[in-house]
């Protein structure tokens, strides 16, 4: 009888992972929608300037990734966690010294991007780690909506204050934030695989920093988020090309809900019958929703297709982070999470930069609708590069 029990998932060290990563991106939203409007308000920053000050931060955060893929088996995931927090702790401080110079502002945004990296990083390892090996699909889906909440609170509460507060308080409750984030990891009990110092290979060598087992899903996760970061970046401006704003503003809460309502049965239903039965379903669903939003002349089809593209991207990302675990090692978790937010990181953060180079010729909706195209490439991907390929392995 014991053995038909199922381990539970959220114990004491996960739900304060869970807490610690949910911190980590809300402070980070709260500045990531809030920084660029601080760079023109107070240092007359031109817009490609402001944007920069935003776009910084991941590049840092690629960097901490970067990095952190190859050490967080040699130092320990808990180390690793730790060494993230106290650098967050003091680059969040740095904002409040920065209002001196844009200069130092762009200086933090990249330390802080890298801290965040880095903590980020292993928490999502520590959350493979310490979930029942038969319920993990399960648990990086339960987990992986710290990530969902902080993305979509974040921009919400700190569009909200930056009107009502000055940036020196948001500063300060993102310090806040981290401080209490860095104590509840020093309270955590976890326990990962090190690598032995004698296996460690010196030198430098590319290879070291990801996951070979994880990079045929990293190509598809590039590909997807370059999609979807379509809609991060020009939803906005869509809506007020199409007069959407009112319902625009609604857009990432009826995406939220969509994740909430269906990410506790994904992972679940990954677990017992398979990735497959769960990623094709998402690819579809994320290419009817940027679809929808290239045909939305009102706020219903707009509000219907962010519920689509939080079935479809708001499930494939625990999806492919869930894969990539799956399919690498476990004393190489570590650096398949690393691989695998590089690629997320990478395709959210260049891919504004890239599609923005197209939006004068073809428009908004012609952008959402090669994105669909773009999403259908990806699904494409995920057959060869996955479905196919882990047939033949079999």
């Amino acid at each position: 009888m014991s053995d038909h029990i199922k381990k539970p998932i959220w114990t004491k060290d996960f739900i304060f992972n869970f807490v610690i990563s949910f911190f980590i991106f809300l402070s980070m939203y709260l500045l990531l929608v809030t920084v660029g409007g601080y760079s023109k308000d107070t240092f007359g920053a031109s817009d490609s300037l402001a944007g920069l000050a935003s776009g910084l931060f991941i590049v840092g955060s690629l960097i901490g990734r970067f990095l952190t893929g190859k050490y967080i088996n040699i130092l320990g995931t808990k180390k690793i966690l730790i060494i993230g927090g106290i650098l967050l702790v003091v680059t969040n401080g740095l904002y409040l010294v920065s209002a001196s110079s844009f200069a130092l502002l762009l200086i933090v945004r990249v330390l802080n991007g890298a801290a965040s990296g880095i903590a980020s990083t292993a928490t999502g390892t520590i959350a493979a780690y310490i979930t029942p090996a038969e319920r993990r699909s399960e648990g990086i889906s339960m987990y992986s909506l710290s990530m969902v909440l902080g993305t979509a609170i974040g921009p919400f509460i700190g569009l909200l204050l930056y009107q009502h507060i000055p940036m020196y308080g948001l500063f300060v409750i993102c310090t806040v934030l981290i401080i209490v984030a860095f104590v509840m990891s020093l309270f955590m009990n976890i326990a990962t695989p090190v690598t032995p110092k004698k296996e460690t290979k010196k030198g430098f060598k590319f290879s070291d920093f990801y996951s070979e087992q994880a990079l045929p899903i990293a190509l598809v996760v590039v590909i997807v988020s370059v999609a979807y970061s379509s809609v991060l970046s020009f939803i906005q401006f869509f809506a007020q090309v199409n007069h959407l704003v009112e319902a625009s503003s609604f857009f990432f809460v009826v995406y939220a809900i969509a994740v909430l309502l269906t990410r506790p049965f994904t992972g679940r239903i990954m677990d017992q019958r398979g990735e497959n039965v769960v990623t094709i379903p998402a690819f579809i669903c994320l290419i009817i929703g940027l679809f929808l939003i290239s045909i939305a002349h009102n706020g219903v089809i707009l509000l219907l297709a962010g519920a689509f593209i939080g079935l479809g991207f708001g499930n494939l990302q625990s999806i492919f982070q869930a894969i990539v675990i799956k399919v690498s090692p476990a004393e190489k978790m570590g650096l398949a999470t690393s691989t695998y937010f590089i690629a997320l990181d990478f395709g959210l953060g260049f891919g504004p930069y890239v599609l923005g180079n197209f939006t004068h010729s073809i428009g908004y909706s012609g952008l959402y609708l090669a994105m669909s195209v773009v999403t259908i490439v990806g699904l494409i991907g995920f057959y060869f590069l996955h479905m196919r390929r882990k047939h033949k392995i079999a």
